[in-house]
């Protein structure tokens, strides 16, 4: 999914350069929607080039002495563009948490130490509603128009309160079940 956020991105922003779209990518929390670090951002933009989807552009000469390699979507880009909005847009997966793969051992692990498991999903999860809480409060839908990423962040949110009110009840209902003392 990487090569579409970069080639979104690109049409957004023509004539970015790598940093900025990388940048984008981190303020706007797109690690929320697909596991991305560094190296595989620019691992896809290199690939992204050689593959002719898109091109090096030169903006104006740099005064640092650092070459600075700023790119736009070229037509075979914009198609494949197309076939990755295509191909994205129309998967549906389930959740697939790690952690379900943990409950499927539940009863085989010591229930302290899946009470340390679960409240480690509880502060991840309260960690990315902060987060999400942020960017919503920062940010409005103007009228008559649809902000596909602020309505994508609430739906984000509501799923993660979801999941939060579940890990709740879950530790809870462990804790019941120890014994006092």
């Amino acid at each position: 999914m990487i090569p579409l956020l970069i080639l979104g991105l690109l049409i957004q922003n023509p004539g970015a350069h790598g940093y900025e779209l990388l940048a984008l990518m981190e303020k706007r929390h797109y690690k929320y929607i697909v596991n991305f670090t560094k190296g595989s951002f620019y691992y896809n933009l290199q690939q992204l080039e050689e593959k002719g989807w898109i091109e090096q552009i030169q903006l104006k000469p740099s005064t640092s002495g650092r070459e600075i390699r700023n790119f736009k979507i070229t037509g075979s880009g914009m198609a494949e563009f197309e076939k990755l909005m295509v191909k994205y847009g129309t998967n549906s997966e389930y959740v697939n948490l790690q952690f379900y793969g943990t409950l499927l051992f539940a009863d085989e692990y010591d229930k302290n130490k899946l009470l340390e498991l679960i409240q480690s999903q509880i502060d991840q999860t309260k960690t990315r509603i902060a987060l999400l809480d942020e960017y919503l409060s920062n940010t409005q839908e103007l009228p008559g128009t649809i902000d596909y990423f602020r309505r994508m962040n609430e739906n984000s949110r509501s799923h993660h309160l979801v999941n939060l009110e579940w890990f709740e009840q879950l530790k809870a209902e462990i804790e019941a079940q120890l014994p006092i003392g």
